[in-house]
């Protein structure tokens, strides 16, 4: 499935810590559509920051795997064991979007590779780049990560179809066991969230906002009306934050109890309303820092937050477990532009630079924002970006890399 890499290194863990060699192997996949035409950008512009950064003594050794369309083609398989055991055995990987066809065996690729690999942090930092067109007045005040909870809620997949035999035995059993009527032409989904699930997902967001010096954690939910799952998940967060950060957090009851005054060394812990949380992104962007939410929330946090700094094409991603993290483009595979050599590739290359703050080579990241930046602000754009921006010149997916690359160099 893989190509056996001779001159890497593997990343490992080490106590607990990520241990990166000056040469680690990280495996990437191409994605379905678009990503024959973004991945290559991307990993030029990344051996270029790195290169640039460390003088050569830092490479990454790509290390191609397969899933989606390729891996079908390849391998008469979507989604290969192989290559889930790579991403596990090589601890950081990359991947362009991924499409699931009819009939796949799977309802979704990305959501199934999150589920197999434990993943269950999706870790979306949403800001905006100088340049970008945005709706938004002051789009510079977005400056959000949102950790979304990747393995529960309803992307479970516990479903039955209206009328089936399943369906009715659901319908039957809630209204002979518990008095529940509902009515006989309904579809059925059930929407499990756990104390374990929750209780790792908001200990994951409160530790980065610690790590990171961020001011605050929000705990998005619907709780007022399902009080036992969202409801829950609020209860979870604060007993996680009183219990286990104490010494780190300040609730904003207590903060109001204090004089509204947050000390240097906490971090304030909150909750709003999902849908509350939707107006308040757009009118107190700038009060929100790190958000920690359930999986059908941070999929609308998320979108709707990229949309006020310039939308998915420069929107990045991370899935995080314990010890593997995958990273990914946010957007789809748009296969009416597939091979065209058209797409915005800012998106995968903004997850890239993510992906290297993640394994500490900072340096190279700050290289590919500022390349980036520099290209956008010099309205040297993509398709995409170019007919929101008067005098925009537009050009290719691989134009707009060399662009990037001499910026960087």
């Amino acid at each position: 499935m893989k190509k056996e890499n001779k001159q890497g290194e593997k990343i490992t863990i080490v106590n607990g810590e990520l241990t990166v060699p000056n040469n680690p192997i990280i495996p990437f996949v191409e994605g379905d559509g678009i990503g024959a035409d973004i991945t290559p950008a991307m990993k030029r512009i990344v051996d270029t920051a790195v290169e640039k950064a460390y003088n050569g003594e830092k490479k990454i050794e790509w290390l191609e795997i397969y899933a989606g369309g390729k891996a079908k083609e390849k391998y008469d398989e979507y989604l290969p064991k192989e290559t889930l055991d790579a991403m596990r055995e090589y601890k950081v990987s990359i991947k362009g979007p991924l499409t699931t066809p009819v009939g796949g065996g799977y309802r979704s690729l990305n959501v199934a590779s999150r589920q197999l690999l434990n993943l269950y942090a999706c870790v979306r930092p949403v800001y905006w780049i100088k340049g970008v067109p945005s709706p938004m007045k002051h789009p510079e005040k977005m400056n959000m990560v949102i950790f979304r909870e990747n393995t529960e809620d309803v992307y479970a997949g516990i479903e039955w179809k209206k009328g089936s035999e399943e369906c009715k035995k659901v319908i039957k059993f809630l209204k002979e066991g518990f008095g529940i009527e509902i009515r006989e032409d309904s579809g059925i989904g059930l929407k499990p969230m756990s104390e374990f699930a929750s209780k790792r997902l908001i200990r994951k967001a409160i530790q980065y906002a610690i790590d990171n010096k961020r001011k605050s954690v929000t705990f998005v939910q619907k709780g007022n009306i399902m009080k036992f799952t969202e409801g829950a998940f609020r209860e979870w967060g604060y007993e996680v934050a009183k219990e286990e950060f104490r010494d780190k957090i300040l609730t904003e009851e207590e903060l109001k109890k204090s004089g509204g005054k947050i000390p240097e060394d906490k971090i304030l812990i909150n909750d709003r309303l999902a849908d509350n949380m939707l107006q308040q992104m757009l009118v107190y962007t700038d009060q929100y820092d790190v958000i920690a939410t359930p999986n059908l929330n941070g999929d609308y946090l998320a979108d709707a937050a990229a949309g006020q700094v310039g939308g998915l094409g420069v929107a990045s991603s991370g899935n995080f477990g314990d010890e593997v993290a995958q990273f990914e483009a946010t957007h789809g595979t748009a296969p009416q532009f597939a091979g065209l050599n058209v797409a915005n590739p800012t998106a995968l290359t903004l997850t890239a630079k993510s992906m290297l703050e993640y394994i500490g080579w900072k340096e190279a990241a700050n290289l590919i924002y500022e390349g980036i930046s520099r290209t956008i602000n010099e309205k040297i754009v993509t398709f995409d970006l170019a007919y929101q921006m008067e005098g925009a010149k537009k050009v290719s997916t691989s134009e707009f890399a060399d662009y990037i690359i001499k910026n960087i160099k």
